[in-house]
């Protein structure tokens, strides 16, 4: 039932300290949360909408609410949470402040990852004439769930606009570290958040 392992997990997994309670939102079949389970010793909860995902999380052994992130996390009280992750789901969103903002009233800290659509290989496609397609951005223009497109240096400047903190940020390209030139050479970034002061 479990689904490959995403090159971010393992990045996600390195914040969570042993034995964090997590929430995952968009949590998909649960294998982030099943894997933060196993490797972290978290206590893991997801909520997600899709009823397909929600019986792939039940397979998956993972506690899941089912509920639209769009209308927010009033049923979770404050700092309920030591991390609230948004894994590759952020750019699929519509209400992109507000989440952000409830991420981090629900959780001590955030953690979010999305496809950088600055990637020099997505840049070559646009060029082309193409909306860019990739392992990390598998979708048809027609088809994808993505309705932001954004780059890491967007992000950053999303943050700073928003008060929000990147404590600490991982780069990756095929699974491996990304530090000189991120926002060309990185296809997924990873960002541990908090509310900065």
């Amino acid at each position: 039932m479990n689904s490959p392992k995403r090159a971010d997990f393992d990045a996600i997994a390195k914040w969570v300290r042993p034995g964090a309670s997590v929430l995952d939102l968009g949590c998909g079949d649960g294998s982030l949360l099943r894997f933060l389970k196993e490797s972290r010793g978290a206590t893991a909860y997801g909520v997600d909408i899709d009823d397909q995902n929600v019986l792939a999380c039940m397979k998956n052994g993972v506690n899941v609410i089912q509920a639209d992130l769009e209308r927010g996390l009033s049923g979770f009280e404050t700092g309920s949470f030591d991390y609230v992750i948004l894994s590759q789901t952020l750019q699929a969103v519509q209400q992109t402040e507000s989440i952000v903002k409830e991420i981090l009233r629900v959780g001590r800290e955030g953690i979010v990852s999305f496809p950088n659509f600055g990637y020099w290989r997505a840049r070559i496609q646009l060029l082309a004439g193409h909306m860019p397609v990739s392992r990390e951005l598998p979708y048809q223009w027609y088809d994808t769930p993505n309705i932001h497109l954004f780059t890491i240096d967007d992000f950053d400047r999303f943050c700073d606009s928003f008060g929000v903190r990147v404590v600490e940020r991982i780069v990756l390209t095929d699974g491996r570290p990304v530090h000189a030139w991120p926002n060309m050479r990185g296809a997924i970034a990873v960002c541990r958040l908090d509310r900065g002061n």
